[in-house]
């Protein structure tokens, strides 16, 4: 690919402007009107995610970096919300840089290095990083596309292309796709191959110009309705919330008998504070034997009240108002993340390995919030 071609593609992206990603406005300017601070939560999602882009284990070639499940999606899917609250007229620097990556590897896709490789890391991981990083790309730009009240982008079209090509056709599994796994719970463990199934409904789910209404992908999406629902009821909580997400756009991934049952659960997993807990949210194991923290948390409240809200859920709701209230609550006032607790192992809380469940608490946080001010 020439690289005036990409320069442009990245242009088009960037909206070609030199303002300050956080020009114009302190804490108290940018805080919301119901209490939690916007500025704060930027501020901390961008260095964030400037961190993992330049964290030798994060780079790969062409001079891009792994698109994490833990910290480079949730940013790709918070940040453009936070623009918009924020009034910044262009990307802040990491993301213009992390969507220069996502260019990149889409338009390259047939000459670049999967994630991770057999031959470096171990069996099936150069398929399963080929399928992962399909949906995610194909998911990151079509929202970026559908927030921005834009068609689908030539770009967009390739990745869309990339993540079908790459669907499963045939055995127990198909209809999904090859998932990363390295035995990380939530994103990348057994259970996480229904997981990025689910994100791939949650990508035609929320992508412009009708696209789930294409002759072309008729038949891949009804492969991947038919995985969904005949595996759905074996699946943890944390799973079920992302197909909850995509199901009001994709018919048929729900029945209302499983719809009512899902809120049926949601509501006795609330914590008397408000919030969820992942600890609640599936059937969680450490490796090194310590009990999985029991505190509610930014990622499982933020996810949920998001899902609720995306499927139709009021949030005026009583249950909806005090998960938001917990959210409002639980912002930390100094850093501006929303905390979130490993299920892999205790982590030393200095450890940057140690905030990348604070990287996705506060992302889905930021998604509840502005959507439902919204």
């Amino acid at each position: 690919m020439k690289a005036s071609f990409l320069a442009a593609v990245l242009l088009s992206l960037s909206f070609a402007s030199c303002r300050s990603a956080y020009a114009g406005g302190g804490d108290s300017a940018n805080a919301a009107p119901h209490g939690w601070n916007r500025f704060t939560a930027a501020k901390y999602l961008d260095t964030r995610q400037t961190w993992w882009m330049n964290w030798p284990k994060a780079r790969r070639d062409h001079e891009t970096a792994c698109i994490s499940c833990h910290t480079a999606v949730p940013y790709a899917l918070s940040r453009l919300t936070l623009r918009h609250a924020l009034n910044e007229s262009s990307p802040s620097a990491p993301e213009r840089e992390m969507l220069g990556y996502i260019t990149r590897r889409v338009t390259l896709w047939n000459e670049l290095e999967p994630f991770y490789s057999d031959q470096k890391v171990g069996p099936r991981k150069t398929v399963e990083s080929r399928g992962t990083e399909s949906v995610l790309n194909a998911l990151i730009l079509v929202r970026y596309d559908s927030l921005q009240g834009k068609h689908l982008s030539p770009l967009t079209e390739q990745a869309l292309h990339n993540m079908w090509a790459t669907q499963l056709t045939s055995g127990d599994v198909a209809g999904s796709w090859e998932w990363l796994n390295f035995h990380n719970a939530p994103w990348e463990s057994d259970e996480s191959h229904y997981y990025g199934a689910a994100l791939a409904a949650v990508t035609v789910a929320i992508a412009p110009d009708h696209y789930r209404n294409r002759p072309e992908i008729q038949k891949g999406l009804a492969s991947l309705r038919e995985y969904l629902t005949k595996n759905y009821d074996k699946q943890p909580m944390a799973n079920r919330l992302v197909v909850l997400w995509a199901a009001k756009n994709v018919p048929g991934l729900l029945t209302k008998t499983q719809h009512k049952a899902l809120l049926e659960d949601l509501q006795r997993l609330q914590r008397p504070d408000g919030g969820w807990s992942l600890k609640d949210f599936g059937q969680w194991k450490r490796r090194d034997n310590t009990p999985v923290d029991a505190r509610s948390d930014g990622y499982a409240t933020g996810l949920t009240v998001f899902a609720l809200k995306e499927s139709g859920i009021s949030p005026r709701r009583p249950e909806m108002k005090r998960a938001v209230q917990w959210l409002i609550v639980n912002q930390d006032a100094t850093q501006g993340l929303w905390p979130a607790y490993s299920l892999n192992k205790q982590r030393d809380p200095a450890t940057d390995a140690a905030r990348f469940m604070n990287d996705a608490a506060t992302s889905y946080a930021v998604m509840a919030l502005e959507d439902v001010r919204r």
